[in-house]
C-alpha cells in the first residue's frame, strides 16, 4: 500500500528497534514513523521482523530474528505460539513493572479527574509464577495422522496447537487432559469436526480444587448422544481417581462459544468443593471462580483492606458470582447483599453462605442497576459498594445508579485497565481515588487485576 510515500508489502522484512510494550504485551517500534506491533519482542531490542498485516495507521509483524537482545529476556518454559503465555520471555520482575505501567497507560489515555496524582502501588506478584491455574479449557481435534489432540488455538488462527505440557497449568490438570485424550482414542469416540459440523466431543474442561486435590471434568459435546460413555467413565474411575465429578455440556451450535445452555451430571458429584481461607465454596460446572486461588486470597485481602468495613456497616456486592468477595468480607459487616444475572451463580452463593454459616448475607438474581434503586426505595441504603465487573467494565446504568445513590465507600475490582480508566472518568466526578493496587493474577500473560480504593468527596 502507499501511505506517506512509504510502500510496505506483506512478507517484507524490516529492521526495527523496540521502544516499549503495548497493553497486550507486544513490542512496539517504528518504521519511518509508522507504528509496528511485534509480539514477543522486548524494549531496547533490535529485531528483524516480517510484515504480516498492513493497516492505514499501523503495521503488524512477526518476529524473525533478534539482532540485539534485551537484558530482561529469559528463556521461556513453553515453546508454543498460543495465548496465555505472551510474556513468558520477559523476566518476572519486569512483568510486574509492566502491569503497573499498563494501568498508567490506560489512565493517561482516558484522563479521569486527577489521574496524574493517583497513587499506583507496585504490583503484587507470586513467589512461584507457574502452575497457578485451577482450570483448563482445551479444544479437541483429530490431527492428520488420526491422533486425538487437545490444546489451544495458535494466535489469530483456528489452527489447534497440541499441548502435552503447559507451565501455567498444574500437573494434575495436564495429567487428566492427556489421559482423557488417550481414552477417547481407545474407545474411538467421534471428535467434532468444525468444517463438516460432525462428530461429538468438542472441548475438554478441567477444574481443579487446590484445597482438596481433586477435579471436575466436563465434556462439551456437539450432540446429546455420547457413544462408549460407560466404558469411558469406567476407565476414568480406574486411571484418574482424582476426578470426582464428570459432566456433559451440550453445545449444538456452530458458534465459537465454548459452552452450550444445558449441562448434565454423568458421574459422581454435581459440584466441586474449594476453599478460600476458612470459607468453603461449592462450584457448579459453569460457575465463575477466580482462576488463581493463591492470588485470589491476596486480591480479597486487598479488597478487605480497602473497604475497612465496620460492624455496623452494610455492603452491596455487585456482579457477585458465587458470592466469593462478599462472603470473604462478611465477618466485618452488618449485612451483605449480592446480585448476579446468572441464577446458578446465585444458587451457589446462597449455598456457599450456608456452608460458611454467614447469616448476614442475602443474594438476588438481577441487575445491580435495577436492584439498587429498588432497595433504596425500600429503605436499604448501603454504606459501601464493591464491584467486580467483566472485562467490558461497568454497565452505564449502574454508573448512573452509583452517581445517584453515592455509597460512601467504594471498591472497584478491575480485570481490564482500559475499561476501568474509562469508568473512572465519570466516577471521579464525585469520588476521590485513594490508590490503585495492581495484582498479578495471571503471570506470564499481559493481563492484570487492580483494586481501586475510592471514597465519596
Amino acid at each position: 500500500m502507499q501511505k506517506n510515500n512509504i510502500q510496505i508489502k506483506l512478507g517484507q522484512q524490516l529492521l526495527i528497534t523496540i521502544k516499549r510494550l503495548g497493553i497486550n504485551g507486544e513490542g512496539i517500534g517504528y518504521y519511518k514513523r509508522k507504528i509496528v506491533f511485534v509480539p514477543r519482542a522486548l524494549p531496547t531490542e533490535i529485531v528483524i521482523v516480517e510484515v504480516s498485516n498492513v493497516h492505514p495507521k499501523y503495521i503488524e509483524a512477526t518476529l524473525i530474528r533478534i539482532k540485539k537482545s534485551s537484558s530482561s529476556r529469559v528463556e521461556p518454559r513453553d515453546k508454543y505460539t498460543v495465548g496465555g503465555i505472551e510474556l513468558e520471555h520477559l523476566a518476572y520482575s519486569k512483568q510486574l513493572e509492566f502491569k503497573r505501567d499498563v494501568i498508567a497507560q490506560s489512565l493517561e489515555k482516558f484522563k479521569p479527574l486527577g489521574y496524574d496524582k493517583y497513587e499506583l502501588r507496585p504490583t503484587l506478584g507470586m513467589k512461584v509464577p507457574y502452575n497457578y491455574r485451577n482450570k483448563a479449557q482445551f479444544q479437541v481435534q483429530k490431527n492428520k495422522a488420526g491422533k486425538i489432540i487437545a490444546g489451544l488455538y495458535r494466535e489469530n488462527s483456528h489452527y489447534l496447537v497440541d499441548l502435552p505440557t503447559f507451565s501455567t497449568q498444574t500437573a494434575l490438570t495436564m495429567k487428566i487432559i492427556r489421559e482423557v485424550c488417550l481414552l477417547l482414542q481407545k474407545w474411538n469416540i467421534p471428535i467434532y469436526d468444525e468444517k463438516r459440523n460432525t462428530g461429538i466431543v468438542r472441548t475438554i474442561v478441567v477444574r481443579e480444587s487446590f484445597a482438596y486435590q481433586n477435579a471436575q471434568l466436563v465434556f462439551v459435546t456437539h450432540t446429546e448422544k455420547f457413544p462408549q460413555l460407560n466404558n469411558l467413565i469406567a476407565d476414568i474411575k480406574t486411571k484418574l481417581p482424582e476426578v470426582v465429578s464428570i459432566m456433559q455440556n451440550i453445545n449444538k451450535s456452530k458458534t465459537s462459544l465454548v459452552w452450550g445452555e444445558r449441562t448434565q451430571l454423568i458421574y459422581g458429584k454435581e459440584y466441586l468443593m474449594e476453599k478460600l481461607g476458612e470459607l468453603q465454596f461449592k462450584l457448579s460446572a459453569r460457575a465463575f471462580f477466580q482462576l488463581n486461588p493463591k492470588q485470589t486470597l491476596v486480591l480479597y485481602d486487598q479488597v478487605k483492606e480497602a473497604l475497612k468495613l465496620q460492624a455496623t456497616e452494610t455492603l452491596i456486592d455487585a456482579y457477585c458470582g458465587v458470592g466469593t468477595i462478599g462472603l470473604y468480607v462478611s465477618d466485618q459487616a452488618k449485612e451483605i447483599r449480592g446480585m448476579d444475572v446468572i441464577p446458578e451463580s446465585i444458587r451457589d452463593a446462597k449455598e456457599n453462605a450456608r456452608l460458611g454459616n454467614r447469616k448476614n448475607t442475602k443474594y438476588f438474581v438481577g441487575h445491580a442497576e435495577k436492584l439498587i434503586p429498588q432497595w433504596v426505595k425500600d429503605g436499604f441504603v448501603a454504606d459501601a459498594l464493591v464491584v467486580d465487573p467483566p472485562r467490558t467494565g461497568l454497565d452505564k446504568e449502574l454508573i448512573t445508579a452509583i452517581l445517584k445513590f453515592k455509597p460512601r465507600k467504594f471498591v472497584y475490582v478491575s480485570c481490564n485497565p482500559s475499561t476501568m480508566a474509562r469508568d473512572l472518568v465519570l466516577l471521579a466526578q464525585i469520588y476521590n481515588v485513594n490508590y490503585v493496587q495492581s495484582i498479578d493474577m495471571f503471570p506470564q500473560t499481559a493481563r492484570v487485576e487492580a483494586v481501586v480504593s475510592l471514597t465519596l468527596k
